[in-house]
């Protein structure tokens, strides 16, 4: 057998496809190993690379391959589908990492280290809890709309205006006492556990250098910005520039183009949903105590304001934090290598 230059594995809960080609391009080697096996495998063969899809536990799979003294590389699996070919299966699948690898320009997902993964893990039970808390508030907004009462936006309100109901007595006529206290239990318990996490975070931020070098030069970034900017990718510098880096975020128009013709569209709704919403509300935070700053950027946001108006102000502070965010992460990721 050839020596086998490049391996790809199509990754599953228990069962590995692995399939490795040589210096030529063909095809060589074949095989399926349980999950237990893979890196015992892969210590038996000599040093080459080894790609995977960047998905459910690659990272990991990645930094033991590493260690194997292979060359590990992740690839975004939107990049991989198109060169499936034939009915789908797992070799198939293999077969589509090994090609969309070697097509030119194609660029691979950085490995995250475990602090990086365990950070980025707060930040996704965090979104789940505030989303959990503002269902809960949604549901008995409508339920007590049913009765004709309305309140004003925010939990406060909400739970003000539900007192108010259960006081009056109607609510005890209707049977909806234990109802409406179980719900308020029930968002003043997850607004305890999200304030847990985001206390967890702060401490992470105070700790680390580069998010409170963000925190602190960056006009709208705050400690939940910091951070996930921070934990966002593996190594900033896997970007050209800033500007390849926001419009990952996804902060920059999409756009369509053919004949030469290009038209600049919409902000899309894919890329990170919730590092974008952090950004902006960060930068609408931010021009709302504006004042009367007479720095640069502060009479470059109120031109914009007068110009534009205020959010697309907001998009456009949220896109300037990305880029310098971008050039801070890169210069002390360099520093540090």
């Amino acid at each position: 057998m050839n020596k086998i230059t490049l391996i790809a594995i199509d990754t599953a809960k228990s069962v590995f496809h692995m399939v490795g080609i040589d210096r030529h391009g063909k095809y060589v080697w074949r095989k399926q190993v349980t999950r237990r096996k893979l890196v015992s495998t892969l210590a038996q063969l000599e040093p080459c690379k080894v790609v995977l899809e960047a998905c459910a536990a690659s990272h990991h799979w990645a930094r033991q391959i590493n260690a194997c003294g292979h060359d590990a590389r992740l690839i975004a699996p939107q990049h991989v589908k198109p060169y499936r070919r034939g009915q789908k299966n797992d070799y198939r699948d293999a077969e589509a990492i090994i090609s969309a690898s070697l097509s030119p320009g194609i660029h691979f997902v950085g490995i995250k280290t475990t602090g990086q993964q365990a950070e980025q893990a707060l930040h996704r039970v965090r979104s789940r809890l505030l989303s959990h808390g503002n269902a809960a508030a949604n549901e008995l907004r409508g339920l007590l709309g049913e009765y004709g009462y309305a309140f004003a936006k925010g939990h406060k309100a909400l739970r003000t205006g539900a007192l108010a109901f259960i006081d009056s007595g109607q609510a005890e006529a209707l049977g909806l006492v234990e109802l409406i206290t179980d719900v308020l239990e029930e968002m003043v318990h997850l607004e305890q556990r999200l304030q847990h996490y985001e206390r967890q975070i702060e401490q992470r931020v105070k700790v680390d250098a580069v998010s409170s070098r963000m925190r602190e030069e960056l006009s709208g970034v705050g400690v939940l910005s910091a951070s996930a900017l921070r934990v966002k990718v593996a190594d900033a510098r896997d970007f050209g520039d800033g500007r390849n880096f926001a419009a990952y975020l996804g902060m920059a128009p999409g756009h369509r183009g053919t004949g030469g013709k290009v038209k600049i569209g919409k902000i899309r709704r894919n890329h990170d949903r919730y590092l974008r919403q952090l950004l902006i509300h960060g930068a609408r935070s931010a021009l709302r105590h504006l004042g009367d700053k007479q720095d640069a950027q502060s009479r470059w946001l109120r031109a914009l304001v007068e110009r534009r108006g205020f959010n697309v102000a907001c998009v456009a502070l949220a896109h300037k934090n990305a880029r310098q965010a971008w050039a801070i992460l890169a210069k002390e990721q360099a520093l540090q290598s």
